[in-house]
């Protein structure tokens, strides 16, 4: 539930303090209404404003991403905002003689928000678009939720994206952000391995950031907790669900927002979601790790791969993941599966159970994001926590019969 005057503080810091906007600004936007950066950033924003906004239909732009594009040249847009995968789509879609027939010159802020930011990508989208004028340093990291009305924090204009690179090995074991920023390629075994994380700008003006452990205690910089707000751009609770309501916001006006994260300098640095971190043995994996690893190999897809945890029959925590299978043929799933499995014990020093699924199996949420939680109900529906006995099974399409085969190279168990 958010009031007006809720929003009206969220976007006035948006627009003042965030976007800095200034005469000539123009809006282009292809993302939902029913999201809440589509609705306030890019329906209500423009709207108190009084900028010019152009919309490009949400499916239209899934059909043919360029069509973005093509609308931020023919309108001289100043201001767009996507998902990392917004910028992934465009990248694989573009030719090489294409990108030179954009004029992305005006685009001076290129927001990334509403999901995990994978700033390789974003570099491969400022590279392949470097012939349209774009420029690296339009990008803008941001955090933010519809429990916020919209924004949390800002990246500071016209620097691009900063990554925070820390140890790996310390973030999973003792919840320290200790970075490996500025040591030499090489000097450090452990700097060729950081784990990087985009740095999502300090809070604005209003907003209270604290970060806490599980005993609620506040921790100090570079230590990894939970994400605590406090604002005026807060909601008031949830919709019929004052038990819901209950659980994340206190009576001082607290909220818990279930993100993992810490602070660097001050500035928000986000890991991930709470109910998504995997502990085993006493580590805690981010499932979003599990997940970007897979997509590094030629057959996955971003977004076909989902991570998540499950009890084994004897109550002990094992990873699992779901990856959606694109191939014409399933003769190269075993040889896969092993890939997959091999890297995941070489990277993260844990087995994980690999299911290989159809296209179009994943469940999503209203924005088009993984439901991790959903994936996990689904994946323990199909097979019960039995099916963690073996290394990897395929599910046959839709319109198959349902069947698992058990990999000829590994043990046999049913």
């Amino acid at each position: 539930m958010i009031t007006q005057k809720a929003v009206l503080a969220n976007l006035n810091e948006i627009t003042i303090h965030g976007l800095k906007l200034r005469p000539g600004d123009r809006a282009v936007s292809w993302l939902p209404f029913y999201h809440d950066m589509g609705l306030v950033g890019f329906v209500l924003g423009p709207l108190v404003s009084q900028i010019s906004v152009d919309y490009l239909k949400t499916w239209m732009f899934a059909m043919r991403p360029l069509l973005w594009l093509s609308l931020m040249t023919r309108t001289k847009g100043t201001i767009s905002f996507s998902p990392s995968f917004g910028y992934q789509l465009c990248v694989k879609r573009l030719k090489r003689d294409i990108p030179s027939t954009f004029d992305l010159g005006p685009w001076r802020v290129a927001g990334i928000g509403a999901e995990t930011i994978q700033s390789a990508a974003l570099a491969e989208f400022a590279k392949v678009l470097q012939p349209s004028g774009f420029k690296p340093s339009a990008f803008m990291a941001c955090y933010g939720m519809a429990e916020a009305s919209l924004a949390v924090s800002f990246a500071p204009l016209n620097q691009g994206i900063s990554v925070d690179r820390v140890d790996p090995a310390a973030l999973s074991e003792r919840g320290l952000a200790l970075a490996l920023n500025g040591r030499a390629p090489g000097s450090d075994s452990q700097a060729s391995n950081a784990r990087p994380f985009v740095i999502c700008g300090v809070p604005l003006p209003g907003i209270q950031v604290e970060i806490r452990d599980e005993q609620g205690r506040v921790l100090p910089d570079r230590h990894a907790g939970v994400i605590f707000l406090r604002g005026a751009n807060l909601m008031s609770g949830y919709f019929d669900d004052p038990g819901k309501t209950r659980e994340v916001l206190s009576l001082d006006g607290w909220f818990d927002t279930q993100d993992i994260g810490y602070l660097a300098e001050g500035r928000i640095v986000i890991i991930g979601r709470k109910k998504d971190v995997i502990v085993i043995n006493g580590r805690k994996i981010w499932a979003q790790d599990l997940e970007h690893l897979a997509e590094e190999l030629p057959e996955v897809r971003t977004g076909d791969a989902c991570a998540f945890s499950v009890l084994n029959p004897n109550s002990i925590e094992t990873a699992a993941m779901v990856v959606q299978w694109r191939g014409v043929n399933s003769t190269g799933e075993g040889d896969f599966a092993h890939r997959l499995q091999g890297l995941i014990g070489e990277r993260f020093g844990i087995d994980c159970f690999i299911e290989i699924v159809p296209p179009h199996t994943l469940p999503r949420t209203s924005s088009g994001k993984l439901s991790r939680s959903k994936a996990r109900e689904e994946f323990l529906t199909r097979h019960g926590p039995a099916v963690l006995e073996r290394k990897w099974i395929r599910r046959r399409a839709s319109n198959e019969p349902r069947s698992e085969e058990s990999n000829p190279c590994a043990a046999s168990s049913r």
